[in-house]
């Protein structure tokens, strides 16, 4: 069977990939890269579960990063589960056609409880003093132990938004190597 490896970077086009991104210049030109139709609305949960899915937001059920709870009158962002996607993922479909098939999934939205065979994603720790600190989630769960004790603590709060850098890119890319 042949490796896969599906790197989603948002707003990434090969026209911008050069000597600032020698990483993903070099990964290209070991392989091939695939142009995938846009998806709209074109946010992270929706567009992230289009691609594992193959199914447009109207049939697998993401149709933005937030949920509007009725009972408690409030949206809550980012949830986390793979059982909100109610569609088989393309790892379902591979794995009961080969048996030998494994599968990553690395840092890719509703990664919590899929059934790959490695995941990683971003899971802070919400303290009961209201601080929230970085942390991973992992399955198989001792790969979070062995990820942090030689990158270091997932650098969280560069992860996502204003405050985003190139360390936790590294971080992901160097979990990827590992």
């Amino acid at each position: 069977m042949k490796k896969t490896v599906v790197i989603n970077v948002v707003g990434l086009t090969k026209r911008l990939i050069g000597e600032h991104t020698p990483f993903i210049k070099s990964f290209l030109e070991r392989g091939q890269a695939s142009y995938i139709e846009p998806v709209l609305p074109a946010v992270t949960c929706a567009v992230q579960s289009t691609y594992v899915t193959g199914k447009w937001p109207s049939e697998h059920g993401i149709v933005g990063n937030g949920w509007y709870f009725k009972d408690e009158c409030e949206v809550k962002f980012w949830r986390q589960s793979n059982k909100l996607v109610e569609q088989p993922k393309i790892w379902d479909d591979l794995k009961e056609k080969y048996p030998n098939f494994t599968c990553a999934n690395h840092f890719w939205w509703y990664n919590m409880y899929s059934n790959v065979d490695f995941s990683l994603t971003p899971r802070p720790n919400y303290l009961a003093d209201g601080r929230k600190i970085p942390d991973i989630y992992s399955y198989p769960a001792e790969l979070r132990d062995e990820m942090q004790s030689t990158l270091g603590t997932f650098p969280l709060f560069e992860f996502w938004g204003p405050k985003t850098t190139i360390n936790s890119s590294k971080w992901i890319a160097n979990a990827a190597l590992l």
